[in-house]
């Protein structure tokens, strides 16, 4: 009963990012209306953490079983893909490169940002107490 539950706020809030996608003429995807709105209502304490969690981590653990469908599709389009499939591979290794730099890059800018905030946390407390 949790699971099914959870599942229901997370469907909700995934047809709530439907909802915006066919309300507001911009070239983004539901998906990411749904994940933004899902991160403001968990921001906001709307949604608390533990309404979702066990559901969530669920869907994140089988999420490489979803894109089996996906594979067979692009199985289906090689006659298309033939053509195209050198520079196809090059921009996705590329980009793939791009985006796990970028992404390392912003980890460890957070991570040194967040050792600064606590340093300074504990040099505040020593000042205060010394």
């Amino acid at each position: 009963m949790l699971y099914l539950r959870q599942f229901c706020i997370i469907l909700f809030v995934s047809f709530l990012g439907e909802l915006l996608h066919v309300m507001i003429p911009l070239p983004i995807p539901a998906s990411v209306y749904g994940l933004i709105l899902m991160l403001s209502a968990l921001c906001a304490g709307i949604i608390k953490l533990n309404q979702v969690k066990e559901t969530a981590g669920f869907l994140i653990e089988i999420m490489p079983v979803m894109f089996i469908p996906a594979a067979a599709g692009l199985l289906d389009s090689w006659p298309f893909l033939r053509p195209v499939w050198i520079p196809f591979i090059v921009i996705t290794l590329i980009s793939t490169v791009i985006v796990m730099a970028v992404t390392g890059q912003v980890t460890q800018k957070m991570i040194q940002k967040d050792n600064r905030n606590r340093n300074g946390d504990k040099d505040n407390d020593e000042r205060i107490s010394g």
